[in-house]
């Protein structure tokens, strides 16, 4: 059932299309959220550093930690540790945190890492802040703050409610005390809701976003199709009934499938001419065959009957027409069948003068032009022109072979009555006699010249017919030069 669903161009086109926008959809989407996600971090970041800068500088000043402003903020958590790990100072409503580097939240918790009492610490606390040094009276030490700022992710628990939290650290040195490291911590609830949100939104909307473009591009494809769909089915009716004359129906879109319907009534043309040239072919070819059969078979029925009766002339020219035809057909069918004439090189003018050698009346002017081909066949040409002009010439037959640029030409002329002009491709048609040839002593079976323009422009050249100066037809053969 897949195979068969996947057999239609519809529903490849469809699914092709709805995964290449799920591919860029997804891609879009995710570059969206990263993109939210580190701005939006990098936001509280921003804002953690700024918070933790603020108390490293008045840390730094020498101020004491219940007079430090950013220990009092509700939202955002901030934590003071010493070299020793030890929390020295916290935001009043801090509870737990994680990730700042210390194991408890407040100064004094039990479970720090430095050993001591609460003592102790308020001892430390004091040295810190200058309340105990060696003159009570003398300036509060100043520390340095590092101007490189560290970020962690963690959580922290303020007022029984836990968050997620990023981080930055913030460094301060003294120089009789030691390091301090301060942390403020900025909420992500805005990042990871605004990512929640986006992400949902995304969930819902793109399986309805690939429904419209399956669902479009479904449509889109069936009316595209509909007319292929439609030389199709005439197609299938032509092929039914065999009637090459019905075409298929062209749309008006003129697009490709417009152009699919012209070139398949193009061939159907074609192919109905060809059909019916086949049918003449065969209808010509066995009237042309009947008449001297019949008159052989006639003639011999005769003198077997009568001996004394027998035309032995007319038996031996009937065959000889019979065979000729014969071999007529059969290069015409080797020609239709698409034989390649070959390439091997000959002398063109040489080839003119060894068929027109031995016939009266016959004058040849020719150069030397070398051709590549079918040296029979191209002199089966010769041999055919040379017949018919002799045939229609009342004295004299002119052969000229001559190279033209690229073209070695050549020309046959008579001085009989010519070819009238509205005939002059008619007698190209196989099976096409004139009127004044169309009798049996002085007519052919109207293949010649047919055979002749096949041959010619099998090895890709012309046979045209126009006026001889002596009044006849002049047939000009022009086949391509060989390099």
């Amino acid at each position: 059932m897949t195979r068969r669903w996947l057999g239609s161009v519809r529903s490849r086109a469809t699914l092709a299309a709805t995964l290449v926008v799920a591919v860029a959809l997804l891609a879009a989407g995710a570059a969206v959220l990263l993109s939210l996600r580190s701005d939006l971090t990098g936001q509280a970041e921003s804002e953690a550093a700024s918070a933790a800068r603020a108390v490293a500088v008045e840390l730094s000043d020498g101020r004491p930690y219940d007079k430090l402003t950013g220990l009092d903020e509700d939202d955002r958590p901030v934590q003071i540790v010493d070299g020793r790990g030890r929390v020295v100072a916290a935001s009043e409503d801090l509870e737990r945190v994680t990730g700042t580097g210390a194991d408890t939240a407040r100064p004094g918790d039990p479970g720090g890492r430095a050993g001591g009492d609460a003592d102790d610490d308020a001892d430390d606390s004091d040295d810190v802040n200058g309340s105990d040094g060696p003159d009570d009276d003398g300036p509060a030490p100043r520390g340095e703050v590092d101007s490189d700022t560290d970020f962690s992710t963690g959580t922290a628990t303020i007022d029984g409610t836990t968050a997620d939290y990023r981080f930055a650290a913030v460094e301060v040195e003294f120089e009789d005390r030691g390091k301090f490291t301060v942390y403020a911590g900025a909420p992500l609830a805005a990042e990871r809701s605004a990512v929640g949100t986006a992400t949902t939104a995304m969930l819902i909307g793109f399986p309805l976003l690939l429904a419209v473009v399956a669902s479009a591009t479904w449509l889109v494809t069936r009316r595209a199709l509909s007319p292929v769909e439609g030389i199709r089915r005439e197609m299938a009716a032509i092929t039914a009934s065999e009637d090459l004359a019905r075409r298929v129906p062209v749309p008006a879109t003129h697009d490709e499938v417009a152009r699919l319907a012209l070139t398949t009534n193009e061939t159907l043309a074609a192919l109905e001419s060809s059909v019916e040239r086949q049918r003449r072919f065969v209808a010509d070819a066995s009237h042309e065959l009947r008449s001297p059969i019949a008159s052989l078979r006639t003639q011999l029925e005769v003198g077997a009957a009568h001996p004394e009766l027998l035309d032995l002339d007319g038996a031996v020219t009937d065959t000889v027409r019979l065979q000729t035809l014969a071999a007529d057909l059969l290069l015409l069918a080797r020609l239709d069948a698409g034989e390649r004439p070959g390439d091997a090189r000959f002398d063109l003018g040489a080839l003119a003068r060894e068929h027109a050698e031995g016939r009266a009346g016959v004058t040849v002017t020719a150069d030397e032009v070398p051709v590549a081909g079918s040296r029979a066949q191209v002199g089966r040409v010769l041999t055919n022109l040379l017949d018919n002009a002799r045939r229609h010439a009342r004295s004299a037959v002119t052969v000229g072979v001559r190279a033209e640029g690229e073209w070695a030409v050549v020309a046959v002329a008579d001085d009989g009555d010519g070819v009238p002009e509205a005939d002059r491709e008619r007698i190209f048609e196989r099976f096409v006699r004139l009127d004044e040839a169309r009798s049996r002593d002085d007519g052919g079976a109207g293949l010649g010249l047919a055979i002749a323009r096949d041959v010619a422009v099998r090895h890709g050249g012309t046979l045209t017919v126009g006026r001889a100066p002596a009044g006849g037809a002049l047939f000009e053969l022009r086949l391509p030069r060989a390099q």
